[in-house]
């Protein structure tokens, strides 16, 4: 029978779970901040999508590196090493939100360096946890173990919005910034306390490390379910993502403050939220790779159905309806991930979807923030949406063997 909470009766799946959403919910905090601060700072929509692409362009560089150093050594202390540099960051923007008079000129620039920097972090945290994750729970409770770390984040990011915005009202930007760091230091007291020890015995430690770094690379070219379903994930949020022009739409559209700002990115989640929940309980999918595929298609569907809307909750209903569709995708590509890629070279070819995640989120942020300015906020949501559609239609053709995926659980790793 299905057992809902398979992957929870593992302590340290629990105690992974708590680092991975205090992290999570410190860095929705963070975001959100940086992002009202860099608009009211410079009121440029370009300075949002600059944002995202000043955290995406060290992100992308550093990810295979990233992957590389996830497969030689102690993955749990690859990313408590990342994690602290996290806890770096939020400490020097908490000093940055206090600059006034001159000095706050300075603020904008080196905000920019500070999401670098913190880009650079991921890199090598967001392979570690992926490998990590995938080492700790049997290969049987996988799917249900993914279902509740995305349910985790979930979670995390429809808190993370609405409390960022919450004390901005209340403590301003600096005061968010130092609950941001308190977050990160439960982040790192979970990580210390995980027991499962995940150090990978590679296959290749005699080969060069280019040939290495690029590993990942050269094993997903034959694998054409899980390229179909990075690529379909790639470009969808490349050209659906309309998150990072929530502040335009909160003070040029919809007219209302920084709780408007917190509700509207916390609504993605609250969907995704609900949808983890629903796929948690209910028996596994039968034709995932279909679910997939419309999944997406509908994520694009309510992109343009939130460029039209007028009213916040006609937009915040829209927002939770992408977060729901892009749900589906994030448990279906996950699971492929983990079922299908051998544990020595996990690191390696999670820091390559973790490259595809950066593209599709931060540069996507840059893409919208320079659509917006050559076209119009609302034109460059709507345009998004519908190439969202165009990218689902050429995926089904190109990877035909992602449509005709069946249940995860009967997938063979390396096939």
């Amino acid at each position: 029978m299905h057992d809902p909470w398979a992957a929870l009766r593992h302590a340290d799946y629990r105690r992974f779970l708590t680092t991975h959403f205090a992290t999570t919910l410190g860095v929705q905090i963070q975001d959100l901040i940086v992002a009202w601060q860099m608009y009211l700072d410079t009121h440029d929509p370009l300075s949002l999508g600059l944002v995202g692409l000043a955290e995406a362009v060290p992100n992308i560089a550093m990810s295979l590196l990233g992957g590389h150093v996830a497969d030689r050594m102690d993955r749990r202390k690859l990313a408590m090493i990342a994690t602290w540099v996290l806890l770096g960051c939020a400490v020097t923007l908490t000093g940055l939100a206090g600059l006034r008079g001159e000095a706050a000129h300075y603020r904008v620039v080196s905000v920019y360096g500070v999401v670098a920097i913190s880009g650079i972090a991921r890199a090598f945290l967001q392979p570690a946890r992926t490998a990590l994750a995938a080492a700790m729970v049997p290969r049987a409770i996988q799917t249900n173990a993914i279902t509740w770390r995305s349910t985790t984040w979930q979670l995390g990011a429809v808190i993370g919005p609405a409390l960022g915005g919450v004390l901005n009202a209340a403590v301003g930007p600096r005061g968010a910034y130092v609950a941001d760091g308190g977050l990160i230091v439960v982040a790192l007291l979970a990580l210390r306390a995980i027991k499962f020890r995940d150090t990978p015995a590679a296959a290749d430690d005699d080969v060069p490390i280019w040939e290495s770094l690029t590993t990942g690379i050269r094993y997903l070219r034959g694998q054409q379910v899980l390229i179909g379903a990075m690529t379909l994930d790639l470009f969808s949020v490349l050209f659906g993502g309309a998150v990072a022009l929530l502040p335009i739409f909160v003070v040029d559209i919809l007219h209302t403050g920084p709780w408007g700002l917190g509700l509207l990115r916390a609504a993605p989640a609250v969907g995704a939220l609900s949808m983890s929940v629903y796929l948690a309980w209910r028996p596994p999918l039968q034709r995932a790779g279909r679910a997939l595929l419309l999944g997406v298609a509908a994520f694009g569907v309510f992109t343009i159905g939130f460029g039209l809307a007028r009213t916040i909750w006609l937009s915040f209903a829209c927002l939770a309806l992408t977060g729901a569709a892009d749900m589906i995708s994030v448990v279906i590509r996950s699971t492929l991930l983990q079922l299908l890629v051998p544990n020595h070279l996990m690191g390696r070819v999670a820091s390559v979807n973790a490259i595809f995640i950066g593209s599709s989120n931060e540069i996507g942020s840059f893409e919208s923030g320079l659509t917006a300015r050559l076209f119009g906020t609302i034109p460059a949501v709507l345009l998004g949406g519908g190439l969202t559609l165009g990218v689902v239609a050429g995926t089904a053709i190109w990877a035909p063997k992602l449509g005709a995926v069946g249940r995860l659980e009967d997938l063979q790793a390396g096939g």
